[in-house]
């Protein structure tokens, strides 16, 4: 999937969903970055058969943390009603399940992940990266050694396209 067409197709339908505060640019290039740096737009599963879920490879203890969070339980619910998801009387993991294939629920998951972090957005690379790597965790970046600086490596690019993709 292109970087514009995950934007017109998920991103601001997700955005629709939630809070008018919650949507700006810098939210819209921090999450596509990170959906390009996770899965590059291409896998909506982990690779190995990993347990992350959609382009933004949400792994079901981050889905639990939105669903939970104090910030975020509220808007999160309502986005799963709004799709027809019937949570909570459904357990958690097949709302995680759906995020492999409802590009809108999976987008606007990854804002409220966002949202549940106490700093603002931030508007350059290297404050996108720290907040990337709070949020998500990712095992690449934290788990040291050569694939974490290839990942870091990568970041840079994923930002740039991001950036493109979202101000032109």
């Amino acid at each position: 999937m292109t970087p514009e067409l995950w934007l017109n197709a998920a991103y601001r339908p997700a955005l629709s969903l939630l809070p008018a505060r919650m949507d700006s640019e810098v939210a819209a290039v921090v999450i596509l970055a990170i959906c390009l740096q996770e899965s590059e737009l291409r896998h909506r599963r982990q690779m190995g058969e990993g347990p992350a879920r959609g382009y933004p490879q949400f792994e079901f203890a981050g889905l639990r943390g939105v669903l939970e969070h104090e910030a975020s339980q509220e808007p999160a619910l309502s986005v799963l009603r709004a799709l027809d998801y019937d949570y909570p009387a459904s357990p958690a993991y097949t709302v995680h399940e759906a995020l492999e294939h409802n590009d809108v629920l999976a987008a606007a998951m990854a804002r409220l992940l966002l949202w549940t972090l106490p700093q603002a957005l931030p508007t350059d690379q290297d404050a996108a990266l720290d907040q990337y790597v709070a949020a998500w965790r990712p095992g690449a970046i934290t788990g040291g050694g050569e694939r974490a600086e290839e990942a870091r490596r990568r970041w840079p690019d994923s930002y740039g396209v991001a950036v493109e993709a979202v101000l032109g």
